[in-house]
């Protein structure tokens, strides 16, 4: 099957962006925030296989030398078929020349490590929800 990748947001039903970042387990909110956050993002990108979305990335960045990927999410009934590795190339191909960095969802840094990612020796992060960072495995 074609997929079909999207840099724009026309038509995106955003509550399925809600529910399949909800079903992969990353964090979540009500449709009209993921419609703001990949509406102030660098990059977006959808993908769509016969007509439905099965997947998303988006990126910050300064288009200079530094970017960050977020939201990077495929529907469960349709990972492992190249869809992520697609998007995550396509988001990198729009910050060509810039630093990027990301925090993966557990279990998923051989996918990022397979794509030239490598873990670095610091980072911190500040959440706004200090019992969901802890719950998430970030330590004091």
């Amino acid at each position: 099957m074609k997929l079909d990748l999207v840099y724009e947001a026309t038509g995106v039903d955003w509550q399925a962006v809600s529910d399949t970042l909800r079903r992969v387990g990353m964090a979540y909110a009500e449709p009209a925030v993921h419609q703001r956050a990949f509406a102030a993002s660098h990059t977006q990108v959808f993908a769509y296989r016969d007509g439905r979305m099965v997947g998303f990335a988006r990126a910050l960045s300064d288009g200079v030398y530094q970017a960050a990927l977020y939201d990077v999410a495929v529907v469960p009934e349709c990972q492992k078929q190249g869809i992520g590795r697609a998007l995550v190339q396509a988001l990198l191909a729009r910050v060509a020349g810039c630093n990027v960095i990301l925090y993966a969802a557990p279990g998923k840094e051989a996918f990022y490590h397979s794509l030239g990612f490598r873990r670095m020796k610091t980072g911190m992060a500040l959440f706004r929800d200090p019992a969901r960072m802890a719950e998430r495995g970030f330590s004091e």
